[in-house]
């Protein structure tokens, strides 16, 4: 079974968004089938077989998570972020203030699919694996 250890070494490879893929394929390959992501706190927790849970605590202070989703917000500001125009926190702090709670990404589907506070599904999108 993975490791919070393992987990953060795939994670310390991470730069951009271009290195999404090699990620996943990283920890899948270490078992992992499932993880969700909360935008509150940045806490994760990762899923396996049998299981078998790993919890990455809070990397910062608690965001106020708006009670209305304003997913066609969401997508444009999305759409952004994927092309390099914001950072990481930009992200996170703008998911706060358009309604997303958290996103999971899904190993078997090879999906990762935003939620807001009530868990109605904003957004699913497809991950790709091949690099252009």
């Amino acid at each position: 079974m993975f490791t919070v250890e393992q987990i953060k070494t795939a994670h310390r490879k991470v730069k951009s968004g271009a290195d999404f893929p090699a990620y996943i394929k990283e920890i899948k390959a270490l078992g992992v089938t499932h993880y969700e992501a909360y935008v509150i706190d940045g806490h994760i927790d990762y899923h396996g077989g049998e299981n078998h849970t790993v919890k990455i605590p809070a990397k910062y202070d608690p965001l106020v998570i708006a009670d209305t989703a304003y997913g066609e917000q969401f997508k444009a500001e999305l759409k952004a972020h994927q092309e390099g125009k914001t950072d990481f926190l930009t992200f996170i702090k703008m998911c706060a203030a358009v309604g997303i709670e958290k996103w999971q990404i899904s190993m078997e589907k090879m999906t990762c699919t935003y939620y807001d506070k009530a868990g109605i599904e904003q957004l699913v999108e497809e991950i790709r694996m091949s690099v252009p």
